[in-house]
């Protein structure tokens, strides 16, 4: 036999998966999450509604998982040698997920107002996955000795992104090009560190 073997990679499970994720989040970002069914997400990603069923249960736990994924694809958490560089590496690919038409969508579903139980379930643990993934820069950065101790990674990462999110949904602005870097300076180094007004004489 001369042919080669071909070898499956991943499997039939797998490719399902990758497909209904993949129309999860594609009919979420035209559609928006009150319009968005098992039922058209099944017809998008060309599988039953039973086998969706079968492996997410709900809808929300099916949003979640999409979330998720697209976050550790698109929102890795950065390894550059640096506190400091990794803060705004961080920062500039939230800015390029925010400012995308399927982040805005996503934000609007974050943001959005009545959450029923399943999804503030899922909204909960989506971040607390989130934060246990960024943590792992503060706790380099302390290896490293640029701190001395492991500060409150939620707060920190809390205070970083707020302002991306602040300019996407509420005033709408443009982000700037050294925007990122000019959030995590004044994290890093606080205000103390940030010229003030003169005083008048």
């Amino acid at each position: 036999m001369t042919d080669p073997i071909r070898r499956r990679t991943g499997g039939r499970s797998a490719r399902v998966r990758e497909a209904v994720l993949a129309a999860a989040l594609d009919t979420l970002a035209a559609d928006g999450f009150d319009q968005l069914s098992i039922g058209a997400v099944a017809a998008r990603a060309g599988v039953h509604e039973t086998s969706i069923y079968r492996r997410w249960k709900t809808r929300d736990r099916l949003v979640f998982d999409a979330l998720l994924e697209h976050s550790e694809q698109n929102l890795p958490v950065p390894d550059t040698g640096s506190l400091r560089a990794d803060l705004i590496e961080f920062n500039r690919s939230l800015m390029a997920i925010v400012d995308s038409p399927l982040g805005t969508a996503l934000g609007r579903v974050m943001a959005g107002g009545e959450d029923d139980p399943e999804f503030a379930r899922a909204r909960a643990e989506f971040w607390r996955t989130r934060l246990e993934a960024g943590r792992v820069m503060f706790d380099r950065a302390v290896d490293r000795g640029e701190l001395a101790a492991a500060p409150d990674a939620w707060l920190v990462l809390e205070t970083l992104t707020a302002p991306v999110h602040f300019r996407k949904l509420l005033t709408r602005e443009p982000f700037d090009d050294d925007y990122a870097e000019r959030i995590v300076d004044l994290v890093l180094n606080g205000l103390s560190a940030t010229p003030g007004p003169s005083s008048p004489e």
